[in-house]
């Protein structure tokens, strides 16, 4: 079995630190991943295992997501006061502001943490 060694450097940008690992894939799989990387859309091997874990974190979170659904709807019913509606819009702009504030810090700078929203 070929052994194919996945080097993953550090994002100094970011200042992410990331871990190298060494898997070990058969020559077909190998040569899969090599046609992956030769379409142009992945730069490496370790880009396209870094995108296949995003897009498995993704899928079961959106499977929990799902189950978590599921769980309430098949629990019992409660009824939303006006205050319980205001709480849950509260809470969803604060979430919203929050990143946008995240996203743009320069914006907030420029207006004194007011920011245009």
């Amino acid at each position: 079995m070929p052994f194919c060694a996945i080097h993953v450097i550090v994002d100094s940008v970011a200042g992410v630190v990331m871990e190298s690992m060494n898997i070990s894939l058969p020559e077909p799989l190998k040569a899969f991943v090599d046609s992956q990387i030769s379409t142009g859309r992945y730069s490496s091997a370790s880009e396209y295992m870094r995108e296949l874990i995003r897009a498995d974190e993704k899928r079961k979170a959106e499977e929990q997501l799902e189950a978590l659904l599921l769980a309430g709807l098949k629990g019992e019913e409660t009824v939303m006061s006006r205050a319980d509606w205001q709480q849950i819009r509260q809470e969803a702009a604060a979430q919203v502001r929050a990143k946008r504030r995240a996203a743009m810090p320069h914006a907030a700078q420029r207006t004194g943490g007011r920011g245009n929203a």
